[in-house]
């Protein structure tokens, strides 16, 4: 056994040890024969299919095979969401204070985040002309925009939105790469329309040149709404779609628990600090326990889920060829 052999092997434990047993020679016989003589390394389009396969039969193996369409679903939910967040805070944005005031800003804006609300508009349109490769490397770049948004206030010494807030825009941000590439043109228009509606909400909530400073209320009451609507609609797709024997919608629900639980982070910490103080507000140790609680937390679910499945799977009982008896 070459270098390059064992390599493949390597990645072939993505697969179930069943499948492995009784295919994998010809598994690893295939990318063999392919590769030049002289190449020592799987190249990555052929590690990335071996360990894509490898997960399309784990899940096949527990029942789940509706859970990668469902992380699609989701994904084209998270983008629609982070597309409405992002067209009510760059309305927002642009409501800056009056140099006179000496309020610190972000030129004519609130903060840098400004910055990141922009990125976010590129996806929600591209979906609709360029759903694929384009608009995921447009939701690359708004993630990376969020990220940095901090970085930026703090080189600027310039304002910045609320961590907060920031941190269900991330996580949104993760998920919608996983959007769909062959969607119907409704479902492709659904980010678009989103963020239209997040801008005609904050012109309907906000006056022109008025100035909402550090987000405030803003953020405690929009963040919970959204979540809410998110996991409502996340739950009326999960009956429509098990009405028809359809997981996917059940899948997507709990990959979504993760923003949704971020989202209504003022809520989880606010329900913390009330029980133990009656506060009135969370307080900031809180609320970054609750953020490191939901981060942990949230990802741990879907495995747990995949596992129930696997044990919940019925099994069809053996039976004779003959007679058809069962065992």
């Amino acid at each position: 056994m070459n270098e390059l052999e064992r390599r493949y092997r390597r990645l072939l434990r993505a697969y179930p040890v069943d499948y492995r047993r009784e295919r994998g020679d010809e598994i690893v016989g295939t990318y063999l024969d392919l590769a030049v003589p002289e190449r020592r390394w799987p190249s990555l389009a052929d590690a990335n299919d071996l360990l894509r396969g490898g997960l399309r039969q784990r899940l096949r193996a527990s029942g789940a095979t509706d859970l990668l369409p469902g992380v699609r679903i989701a994904g084209l939910l998270a983008l629609t969401t982070a597309a409405f967040l992002a067209g009510f805070w760059a309305t927002v944005e642009r409501n800056g204070p009056n140099p006179e005031w000496g309020v610190p800003s972000f030129g004519p804006f609130v903060s840098v985040g400004v910055i990141a609300w922009f990125a976010w508009l590129a996806p929600a349109l591209l979906m609709l002309v360029a759903p694929g490769r384009a608009t995921r490397v447009a939701v690359t770049v708004a993630v990376l925009a969020t990220a940095v948004v901090p970085v930026v206030g703090g080189l600027a010494g310039a304002p910045r939105p609320p961590l907060y807030v920031l941190a269900p825009q991330l996580a949104l941000g993760v998920l919608a790469l996983a959007v769909g590439d062959r969607l119907p043109l409704l479902a492709r228009a659904l980010p678009g329309v989103a963020a239209l509606t997040g801008v005609g909400t904050a012109l309907a909530l906000v006056g022109p040149g008025s100035y909402w400073g550090w987000y405030g209320w803003t953020a405690e009451q929009l963040l919970p709404a959204t979540g809410t609507v998110l996991l409502v609609v996340a739950f009326l797709l999960a009956i429509g779609l098990g009405m028809r024997r359809d997981e996917r919608g059940g899948w997507a629900t709990v990959v979504l628990l993760t923003p949704i639980g971020l989202l209504n982070l003022h809520i989880l910490a606010g329900a913390v600090d009330g029980l133990a103080s009656g506060a009135p507000r969370p307080t900031y140790p809180t609320m970054v326990a609750a953020a490191i609680a939901v981060a942990l937390l949230g990802p741990a679910l879907l495995p747990a889920a995949v596992a129930l499945r696997r044990r919940l799977r019925v099994r069809p009982a053996a039976s004779c060829p003959t007679c058809g008896a069962h065992r």
